[in-house]
């Protein structure tokens, strides 16, 4: 069996892989040592020409190497916050509205991929199996192949994939699916992500979908797959119940004074229904005044792409919204919304979750949501708590024992959170092992190995002159 390549828009740290690193990175890693291989991609440092053509900077940990390079200015500013999160981020969350299309971006994004690709190919060996990751390397295959390359290539999405009449907001869409094409498979969260793939091939492409996914468009063969990545629920578990006492949830427990307490952790983006979510728990403070003085909202939304004006705004929009509802409900000894805009350790979120009443996880449109399965993970089973979860999260297919909402409907998400807090232990319980038997049955491990399986199973095509060099 030969090496795993993992190519990914940016790489995570030896040390972060054991540490606070988030799903992909737990999930990858895992697979890179079991194989030995390479995980390559974007070091997250903008540097001078000179630097960024000198890599990549290659650091050994037991069989994985991690490769990096730096991203010039130009490069940044075109691939990353230009085309990957001005135009592709947007559409791909349905939000055209705030999309915005530039021939130099996407110039710069098809620019940064080959180089990228160019950069990977001396790393190579013949028999290396090749896993792409996410939006912002969508043409990287096809650099590839222009090279020569024949191994075989996954890529995986993890953000939701667009129906075909929102995909054609983007001018180059076309240019997009044909660099798809270029896979030998690709992985979407959801059964809905891959249809909207196969109607656009169908109706678009001039393209054919067999039954069993396997899509001809653009002269090649390539399969489609839904794999629903998942977390490790019991070392979350475990995880959640060694910290829950420690000092930072003591803390919070004091100075709840017995309120029940709603936890969310998103980034700070607009596809997370933030402001739709404050103004859910305006209404439920509004319509019951019971709860007034008694429930507690801790909203978690660390900075993110700040250099971009659309995040400027949602995070004035969202202080503006915390500001308002505080100064209508908050007491001298009570603040109804804790709005928390920085970074914390991922285990003490996870006993902070386990302190909680409720998980509340509302996105507008999102490819999974991990935090709406780490958040039943670390619950208590003696007694969890209930998560009201968004029927846009690609997690809504699995976690039945959620309260589902549309987060468009503020008075529904209201009703759901005054039956959270009043569902009886029993009720709350049985919720928490439908859901907890769904993680374990589609577990991390499961997405990353059946995903690997499918892409080694996949035949070679000679597509170029050569595998890897």
């Amino acid at each position: 069996m030969g090496r795993l390549i993992v190519v990914s828009n940016r790489v995570a740290t030896p040390t972060e892989t054991k540490g606070s690193a988030g799903g992909l990175a737990v999930g990858v890693f895992g697979a890179l040592k079991d194989a030995g291989g390479v995980w390559f991609g974007w070091s997250g440092d903008v540097v001078s020409e000179t630097v960024a053509n000198a890599g990549p900077t290659l650091e050994q940990d037991g069989a994985v190497t991690f490769a990096t390079v730096g991203l010039t200015r130009k490069d940044y500013d075109q691939y990353y916050r230009g085309f990957s999160n001005a135009t592709l981020w947007p559409v791909f969350h349905y939000r055209n509205d705030l999309a915005r299309y530039e021939r130099e971006e996407y110039a710069g994004y098809r620019r940064v991929n080959a180089w990228l690709a160019h950069k990977l190919i001396r790393l190579l060996e013949p028999d290396d199996v090749i896993w792409i990751h996410d939006y912002h390397l969508i043409p990287f295959a096809e650099a590839l192949r222009n090279e020569g390359i024949t191994n075989r290539i996954g890529f995986f999405l993890h953000i939701p994939f667009p129906a075909p009449q929102i995909l054609l907001n983007i001018p180059p869409h076309e240019e997009l699916v044909k660099s798809l094409s270029c896979y030998d498979l690709l992985g979407f969260q959801t059964a809905t992500d891959q249809l909207a793939f196969h109607d656009y091939v169908t109706r678009h492409a001039r393209g054919t979908v067999s039954a069993d996914g396997l899509v001809e468009a653009f002269g090649r063969k390539l399969r489609t797959g839904v794999y629903r990545i998942g977390v490790f629920p019991d070392e979350i578990a475990e995880q959640a119940k060694r910290y829950e006492s420690r000092q930072h949830v003591l803390e919070l427990k004091q100075s709840l004074e017995g309120r029940k307490l709603i936890m969310s952790v998103d980034r700070l983006d607009y596809s997370k229904g933030l402001v739709e979510r404050f103004r859910a728990f305006e209404q439920l403070l509004e319509r019951s005044p019971e709860w007034r003085g008694n429930v507690t909202l801790v909203q978690i939304a660390p900075p993110t792409r700040s250099d971009v004006a659309t995040y400027q705004k949602i995070r004035q929009d969202l202080e503006y919204e915390a500001g308002r509802i505080n100064g209508r409900y908050s007491g001298l000894d009570y603040t109804p919304i804790r709005y928390l805009n920085q970074q914390y350790d991922r285990w003490k979120l996870m006993s902070l979750f386990r302190e909680s009443q409720i998980g509340f996880v509302t996105p507008l449109h999102d490819g999974m949501n991990l935090v709406a399965k780490e958040y039943v993970a670390a619950q208590n089973p003696d007694d969890p708590g209930v998560l009201v979860l968004s029927i846009f999260a690609g997690a809504a297919a699995e976690l039945s024992g959620a309260l589902l909402v549309n987060p468009h409907d503020a008075i529904g998400m209201c009703d759901a959170l005054q039956r959270a807090l009043q569902m009886p232990l029993d009720a709350r319980q049985r919720r928490h092992e439908i859901n907890m038997a769904a993680l374990r049955k589609n577990d991390l491990g499961v997405w990353r190995d059946s995903f690997l399986s499918d892409l080694r199973s996949v035949p070679v095509q000679q597509t170029g002159t050569g595998g890897g060099r």
